[in-house]
Parts: structure tokens; C-alpha cells; sequence
């Protein structure tokens, strides 16, 4: 009997090992995002801004950690990347929001920060979707520096402005501007990768 897309996923998922080392760093990574949202309570200080910017920066960097101990260990499996880019994507969206709820990100900000976390939230269904097809969909590299940029102008804008005799908060907008550009390009070339450039659906066979 024929093993339908869906089956053979759940069957590889069951078979690789959940809590290895890379995976429960990306797993703590998302332990951050409760924190976030205390921001707006405990980070009206400098000295609280100075805590939550370098929380949202140790939490950043893990990303790079588990991304090498994975290839490293040869422990890079199919859950870990689902679960990886899906942890950046609570993380990204969550410190917009509240950075943008607390005034760090002016309103004419708001439009950067829509089509940044719509576009997380597309990019993750259509990965949701592409696995019951048994597709795996990793980052590609505009979505990388994509993440970089919008990390960078997350941490700036939780430092207290200036920081270090810099002006934390304009470099951080303007590190979100470019990180909003790269968005929308990252963003079109993971739907036109699977519906194709001329928005054909792209049959599984033909994308092997």
C-alpha cells in the first residue's frame, strides 16, 4: 500500500530524535517571548531597556549557535527545520509589537511592521503546507539577512537611546526600513519558488 506525503513525513519525524542538543536550544529560544511581553512594565528604565536589548540579543545569537552545532553534530533534522525559523518568527513578531506598542517604533512605522509579521505569518503556512507534501522548505539566504537586519534593529531600538554615544533608535529604524525591504523580496521568492514565477502551481515532482 502506497505511503501518502503526509504519512511519510510523520514517519521521519517520528524516527529522528526531538531533544537533541540544537533542538532545545531552539526550544529555549522561544522562552523568551513570554519575557518580551513584560517590556512594557519592566523596561521604562535605561537600565531595564539595557536588560530586555541584551535578553533579545543572547536570544538572536542562539540561532547561529544551534544552526552549527546542528551541521556540526550532524543533528539537522526535519523538525528542527520547522521549529527553528518558526521560533525567529515569534521572537521577531513579538518585540515589534511591543516596541511598537510602546512607542519605540513611531506610527509611521506601523506599515513595516504589518507586512513583517504578515509575511512571517504567510511564510509559515505555506511551509505548514508544503510539509504535508512532504517539502521541506529551508531558509534560503535573503531570508537569513533578512533575519539579521531585523534583529539588529530590534536590539537597537530596546537599548535606550543614545547608547554608547550612538543614536540607538535611528540606527535601529533605519536597519527596519532595509529589513522590511528584504522582507518583501525574501517573502516572493518562497511563494514563487512553490507556485513558480509565473504563479503555476509547481507539482512536487518537478520540484526535486
Amino acid at each position: 500500500m502506497a505511503t501518502s506525503p503526509a504519512e511519510a513525513v510523520s514517519h521521519s519525524l517520528h524516527a529522528e530524535r526531538l531533544w537533541n542538543l540544537p533542538n532545545t536550544i531552539t526550544m529555549l529560544r522561544t522562552l523568551v517571548v513570554p519575557v518580551l511581553l513584560l517590556f512594557p512594565v519592566l523596561g521604562g528604565s535605561r537600565s531595564g531597556s539595557q536588560v530586555f536589548a541584551w535578553l533579545f540579543i543572547a536570544a538572536a545569537l542562539t540561532d547561529l549557535v544551534d544552526g552549527w552545532l546542528a551541521r556540526r553534530g550532524q543533528q539537522v533534522t526535519s523538525i528542527g527545520k520547522l521549529l527553528d525559523p518558526l521560533a525567529d518568527k515569534l521572537l521577531v513578531a513579538t518585540a515589534l509589537i511591543v516596541l511598537l506598542a510602546e512607542g519605540r517604533i513611531p506610527s509611521w512605522g506601523t506599515p513595516m511592521v504589518v507586512i513583517i509579521v504578515g509575511r512571517e505569518l504567510a511564510v509559515s503556512g505555506l511551509r505548514g503546507f508544503a510539509s504535508v507534501e512532504g517539502r521541506i522548505m529551508a531558509a534560503g539566504w535573503p531570508g537569513k539577512v533578512k533575519t539579521l537586519l531585523q534583529n539588529i534593529a530590534i536590539g537597537a531600538l530596546l537599548f535606550p537611546t543614545p547608547q554608547w554615544g550612538l543614536p540607538a533608535h535611528s540606527i535601529g529604524l533605519a536597519f527596519l526600513v532595509a529589513a522590511t525591504a528584504l522582507t518583501i523580496w525574501s517573502g516572493y521568492g518562497y511563494f514563487a519558488g512553490f507556485f513558480g514565477r509565473d504563479g503555476r502551481r509547481v507539482a512536487p515532482e518537478e520540484r526535486a
